[in-house]
Formats: structure tokens, C-alpha cells, sequence
């Protein structure tokens, strides 16, 4: 028999993620949307939390009680609030799931104790390239090993941080496999470029990255000389951009719930019109499926199993289904959802570019 009900210390810390979103994050982020940029408190306070030091082993400093369903649980809280600042208090997440993943010991050694500390670090990771059809498997960016080193030559986009980063980790295509390379900032080659300008996300900070013939050292691949397991890196991802999808979703039909019990028209409220109730009736089953998706691929890879197949089958459908959800909420509200001083729109707007967002979020 299947028991889906958090436990103890689950649940205490998804009171504890959702009290910081709705206390916090809810009363910055349309603000924060505007003017593209998340107030330094509202940072320093998630990153408080502690989500990320719970999940590294005890011998870098962490507590050593990592769990991808638990870090599901807590990222949907965190969307709920807002995904643009769980992406940016989750940033160094980018980094340290990678090399605690993947890294050699020499490279967990020396990298994950900083994102221990009570300062956040300042990294970022560049994968998504300017593409029809971007596949984070065939990347264009190349690294080329020319003797001790590396040569590190492409493009990226929506790199988060960028400007402000002092490492970044940059996936590039060597013999026709995706690895990492761990390329500090102020490299020789390596060019900030503009600031994105997207549809959503714009409280987060993002940036072109260009590489010249960067060059880093070998030591700096992640991994070594045996590399990254790509596939589960971009699997961890995925589960994180299903959850704030879930949290995306969840924002958007709670919200349009409640807007229909209290709106009235014609002498009752909307929420008793059978064409508006069947619609949130729909949204609260596809929030409920789309969360067990989530939990079933978090929960094969903290049994150790290949989560590949239901990682990708979750992934594509929470791609339209958040979107169909969000739009939903939109027009519970009717013309008021298309107006900026509501925040459906702007869940509507974030739901849609999660197709794009390979690479930006990590648990």
C-alpha cells in the first residue's frame, strides 16, 4: 500500500518554505517583476533556510540527508510564492548538486564546503544555447582538450547571475558528450553579454555568456577524466522545474479559487456557474497529477533507479499542462486576469517559458 503523506520533518519543512513564501516572497515579487530585481532580504532569508546545506554530507559541512522527493516538496512551496526568486535563492544549487553528483573528491572537496557557509556563494552554471530546437544533448559549445587544458569556445543564454558570478559552470559538447567545466569569473575569453529580456522570469537576473578559446585548467572538468553522468544531472533538473511547475500551478488554481468564491455575478458567486466550477475542478486534478509525477521520478532516484523514462515523460507533460492550468486561472478571472495588477497573468507568462528553462533550476 502507497502512503503519500509527508512525514514529520517533511511537513515541517513545507510550513516552514510556505510561511517564508507567503510572508516574503508574495509581498515582493510583483515588485520585484517590475523592476527586475528581488529585494537582498527576501535572498538572504530563503537562503537561511537551509535547503541546500541539508542535502551535502556531513564531512563538507552539510547534515547529509539528501532526498530529491523532500527538495521536490520544498521547491513547490517555493514556487508557489514566486519562481523568478526561488530560482535565484536556489541559484548556487546550479553548482554544488553537479559536483556533489558528479565531482571528483578533490573537486567536492574544495567546492562544496562554500555553499555551507552562511554567505551566499556567488555561481551560476551556463547549458541553454540560442537554438530552434535546443538539445542539451548536442550542444554546440565545444571544449577541446589541448594539453593539460581546455579550450572552451560558444554561446549561452539565459545564464542566471551571470554578471556577478565567480565561478561558473559551463556545459560544453567533447567528442560528442555533454560535460561540465568549472570556469572561474574574469577568465581570459570568457564575455558577459547582455541581459536577457524575457517574457517572465524578469525579477532574475539573466545574461548572454560568450567563450573565446577560454581556457581552463583539466582539473576543472567535472568529474575528471571520466567526466559527468549528464543524463542524471539533467534528470535532477527536470524534477526541480516539475516542482515549481507544480508550485506554478497550484499558485494559479488556489488563486482563481478563491477569486470565484467571492466574486459575484447576477446574484451568486462565479464559483457556483457549472461551467466555472468543472474548470476548477479540472485544475485541482491536473495540480494533484502532475505533483505525483514529480514525486514518482523524485522517488525512484532517492531509491538509486533509473528515472530517465518517467523524469522526461514528466517533464514534457508538465510543459502544457502548467501552462493549461495557468491559463485557466486567467480566466476565472475574466478580464481582470489580463490585467498586471493581478498575478495570474504573470504565473501565466512564467508557465510558458518552462520549456525553455533547461539547466536553470537544480535539486
Amino acid at each position: 500500500m502507497l502512503d503519500f503523506r509527508l512525514d514529520e520533518e517533511q511537513q515541517m519543512l513545507a510550513d516552514t518554505v510556505h510561511r517564508f513564501a507567503e510572508e516574503k516572497m508574495r509581498k515582493e515579487f510583483r515588485e520585484a517583476e517590475e523592476l527586475g530585481k528581488i529585494p537582498d532580504d527576501v535572498v538572504k532569508a530563503g537562503w537561511e533556510i537551509g535547503l541546500l546545506p541539508t542535502g551535502l554530507p556531513e564531512e563538507y559541512g552539510g547534515f547529509g540527508e539528501y532526498s530529491a522527493v523532500t527538495n521536490a516538496i520544498a521547491m513547490e512551496e517555493f514556487s508557489w510564492g514566486d519562481f523568478a526568486t526561488t530560482l535565484r535563492i536556489l541559484g548556487p544549487n546550479l553548482v554544488a548538486m553537479p559536483v556533489y553528483l558528479s565531482g571528483t573528491d578533490e573537486q567536492k572537496a574544495h567546492y562544496l564546503p562554500m555553499f555551507c557557509d552562511e554567505a551566499m556563494p556567488k555561481v551560476t552554471a551556463a547549458l541553454t544555447e540560442k537554438a530552434i530546437q535546443f538539445d542539451p544533448r548536442n550542444l554546440k559549445s565545444t571544449a577541446v582538450l589541448d594539453g593539460d587544458s581546455y579550450l572552451l569556445n560558444g554561446a549561452k543564454t539565459l545564464v542566471p547571475l551571470a554578471k556577478d558570478a565567480e565561478l561558473i559552470l559551463v556545459y560544453a559538447n567533447e567528442n560528442g558528450e555533454t560535460q561540465a567545466f568549472l570556469v572561474p569569473a574574469g577568465s581570459e575569453g570568457l564575455e558577459i553579454g547582455a541581459k536577457g529580456k524575457w517574457m517572465g522570469i524578469n525579477a532574475l537576473p539573466t545574461y548572454e555568456v560568450k567563450l573565446n578559446d577560454v581556457r581552463v585548467s583539466a582539473a576543472n572538468k567535472l568529474g575528471g577524466d571520466a567526466g559527468i553522468d549528464f543524463t542524471q544531472i539533467l534528470n535532477h533538473s527536470r524534477i526541480a522545474l516539475g516542482a515549481a511547475a507544480v508550485g506554478l500551478m497550484r499558485a494559479g488554481f488556489e488563486y482563481a479559487r478563491d477569486y470565484a468564491k467571492q466574486r459575484v455575478q447576477f446574484g451568486q458567486p462565479v464559483a457556483q456557474y457549472q461551467s466555472i466550477a468543472f474548470m476548477l475542478a479540472e485544475m485541482a486534478i491536473d495540480v494533484d497529477e502532475a505533483r505525483l509525477l514529480v514525486w514518482e521520478a523524485a522517488w525512484m532516484m532517492d531509491q538509486g533507479q533509473d528515472a530517465t523514462a518517467e523524469t522526461t515523460r514528466m517533464k514534457f507533460y508538465l510543459d502544457d499542462i502548467s501552462v493549461k492550468v495557468a491559463d485557466q486561472a486567467l480566466q476565472t478571472l475574466g478580464g481582470y486576469g489580463y490585467i498586471r495588477e493581478y498575478p495570474v497573468e504573470l504565473w501565466l507568462r512564467n508557465a510558458r517559458g518552462l520549456t525553455h528553462f533547461d539547466g536553470i533550476a537544480m535539486i
